[in-house]
């Protein structure tokens, strides 16, 4: 016997779908260079996505594996058939490195995205919206922050939590963490501060609303929109500080996982020998992973901000007009 569903079930999912077309309309209405750079950024990011959920599928091996039937691979094998990227000096396959290397910078750039949004978007509407000593102290502690260069920064983090917390995913995600903390507090805040003097937010506090009801319901939809672009291109950033963290040997363990500015760190030697592929491959993957997610936060900047968008023009007709001017 079927169940009959509630009139009162209709009406929300009305309003939830149309608020969802609104919120893709303008990536659907994307045209020309902007449609095809986000485009091609999700492509080659959701590649590299691919490549890490299905890593203990397509991967040869595990990323310190350097034998099988009990035979050691050969070192600095040359690209082959059994080894089609080659192998590395501790004998380990290059092309399996690159796979789980791949769930491993996304693992770490996730994690620091997370911790930086939860911390940085809220302080920054904090601080926007109440000003006073709060936004003093606040701005105080980030441009102290700023003042450190970012890798030097993360190099800092890095090297005082390696005793406590010891070099892996969660050590390198913190160092990160604290470098981009500063970025989202500053675009929130500057946002939040033009946004709490709207007419609607002054409406809302005269009714009475509740400046925590105020943040929720009236600033944070208004705020939220330059994160996820700002996200995007920290990724691309974040995966050039893990990449440099590791090629100073203040990243991840090799134990712990596969990195690859560990491993392009491994190869400067081996390129002196004419051993162009420990090295190449690695730094590819980096490049293409940067290039894809630089190109989905461009694409995605253009397209959400109403300031870059384009819009298609409307080309009017004039003819009838034109036809009736003629007419005596």
């Amino acid at each position: 016997m079927a169940v009959p569903v509630p009139s009162s079930v209709e009406p929300a999912q009305r309003t939830r779908l149309p608020g969802l077309r609104r919120a893709l309309a303008p990536i659907a209405d994307a045209r020309g260079t902007t449609r095809t750079m986000l485009w091609l950024g999700v492509g080659i990011t959701l590649a590299f996505i691919l490549i890490a959920l299905f890593a203990p599928v397509i991967a040869p091996y595990d990323f310190d594996t350097f034998q099988a039937n009990g035979e050691r691979f050969d070192q600095l094998e040359a690209p082959s058939t059994d080894h089609l990227m080659g192998t590395n000096v501790q004998s380990t396959d290059v092309l399996s490195r690159i796979i789980w290397g791949t769930q491993t910078e996304l693992k770490v750039v996730l994690v620091s995205l997370f911790f930086s949004i939860s911390i940085g978007v809220p302080l920054g509407l904090f601080a926007g919206y109440f000003g006073g000593k709060l936004d003093r102290a606040l701005v105080l502690v980030m441009d102290a922050l700023f003042v450190f260069p970012f890798l030097l920064l993360a190099i800092v983090i890095a090297f005082l939590l390696a005793d406590k917390v010891g070099q892996g995913i969660l050590s390198a995600a913190i160092a990160i963490t604290v470098v981009y903390i500063p970025l989202y507090f500053r675009v929130v805040r500057n946002h939040t501060i033009s946004i709490r003097e709207e007419p609607f937010v002054e409406a809302a506090r005269a009714l009475g609303a509740r400046p925590l009801t105020i943040i929720r319901k009236y600033v944070f939809f208004n705020v939220v929109q330059n994160v996820p672009p700002l996200a995007t291109l920290n990724a691309a950033d974040a995966i050039l500080t893990l990449a440099a963290l590791g090629f100073l040997g203040y990243g991840i363990q090799p134990t712990d996982g596969a990195e690859w500015g560990y491993d392009v760190n491994r190869a400067v030697s081996d390129a002196a020998s004419g051993i162009w592929w420990t090295g190449l491959f690695p730094g590819l993957a980096i490049v293409l992973l940067v290039v894809g997610l630089t190109l989905l936060g461009e694409g995605l900047s253009e397209t959400i901000n109403p300031v870059l968008r384009k819009r298609p023009k409307a080309e009017a007709d004039l003819s009838g007009s034109v036809a009736e001017a003629e007419t005596p």
